[in-house]
């Protein structure tokens, strides 16, 4: 729990700085550096996190990583970073080079907010084309915070990180083709299911019939376990608010989460998980109003629900966080601001890349 809450704090501190930082060595000092703290290491230490490692590889000398860090005298992990706007997908070579010549098991690429760690389980002492483990230090889960927590200096235990990370790759690689054919079902994955329920000849047209219906299916399975897992947070809060609620004279809930407010939630999360993952799309009910936010955070805004007025409206956003109120007669018309409702999404996807 300690740790967690330390890399949320440290999750903060780049949220409020990362405009501010303009070099790749500001990104190290500023995001990289407090990271390596965190699992224990003494970034003071010379001995323990040596910067500006030497990797000469042949005839090329002068080749240097950015981070190297010791125990026992041993190198156990490289670090290569960059300015936190660079994508981390152009510069895996430059380590792929590095992690050759050193002795070390992991590498790690990172712009102080992506982080992807390497090994060697493809061929010994030949980094792997991927990683192990790949995450944004801004939107932590647990079970990742786990697998980092195994880099931690108090409990570094290379054999244990090795006979692990080839689970966490395959599946890892597996979640991503899960994900690609839900979204686009292939022609295996649609036979797949096509000749267990279909008793004829598998046509072409019938191919395209179950095309559209292995989609549509699937897009059933995810909502549904959307709505049962919404709900079971809702009776969880209920319970809780039932043992420790804030009430006013009247011996009222002043925040009372309507029904008609968790559809209005859903029929936006139906819409918006188009575009982005909907664990990242989350609620917060006020006095005034319903908020949806992105990454639980107050400063993503992505539209607000008033239902609870003689009148309901939809507030939407534009770019310069303003909101506009649109008048609905029901949260079924909210599926009429899908446009606007996605762009507000861009809106944050640009703010990253700028």
């Amino acid at each position: 729990m300690e740790l967690t809450n330390q890399f949320k704090l440290l999750a903060e501190k780049i949220d409020q700085l990362k405009d501010k930082i303009e070099t790749e060595e500001s990104t190290k000092h500023a995001f990289v550096l407090p990271f390596i703290n965190l699992l224990g290491y003494d970034t003071f230490n010379p001995t323990e996190v040596v910067p500006e490692f030497t990797a000469d590889l042949g005839l090329k000398k002068g080749e240097k990583v950015d981070y190297a860090i010791f125990q026992e005298g041993n190198p156990i992990l490289i670090m290569e970073c960059k300015h936190w706007k660079e994508d981390l997908n152009d510069h895996n070579s430059q380590l792929f080079r590095y992690f050759h010549v050193t002795k070390t098991r992991f590498a790690v690429l990172t712009n102080g907010i992506e982080y992807q760690f390497f090994t060697d389980l493809e061929e010994k002492n030949k980094m792997d084309k991927k990683p192990f483990l790949e995450f944004d230090i801004t939107r932590l889960k647990e079970n990742t915070i786990h697998e980092i927590s195994k880099f931690h200096k108090s409990h570094f235990d290379v054999n244990k990180i090795v006979n692990n990370a080839s689970a966490l790759k395959y599946t890892r690689e597996i979640k991503k083709l899960i994900n690609k054919e839900l979204q686009t079902p292939s022609p295996d994955f649609v036979r797949l299911f096509a000749s267990e329920v279909y008793p004829g000849r598998l046509t072409e047209k019938v191919m395209e019939e179950f095309t559209e219906l292995v989609h549509k299916a699937s897009n059933q399975i995810i909502s549904d376990k959307v709505n049962d897992r919404l709900s079971a947070a809702i009776n969880k809060e209920a319970e809780k608010q039932h043992e420790e609620e804030v009430t006013n004279e009247d011996g009222q809930s002043k925040v009372v989460t309507t029904e008609e407010e968790m559809e209005g939630f859903r029929v936006v999360v139906a819409i918006l998980r188009r575009k982005i993952s909907i664990d990242r799309i989350s609620h917060r009910d006020t006095q005034s109003y319903f908020g949806v936010l992105l990454d639980n955070n107050n400063r993503k805004p992505l539209c607000r629900l008033h239902l609870n007025g003689g009148k309901k409206y939809i507030g939407l956003f534009n770019e310069s966080k303003d909101e506009t109120r649109e008048l609905i007669q029901s949260v079924d018309d909210i599926y009429g601001f899908e446009e606007q409702l996605l762009t507000t999404i861009d809106y944050y996807i640009k703010d990253k890349l700028e």
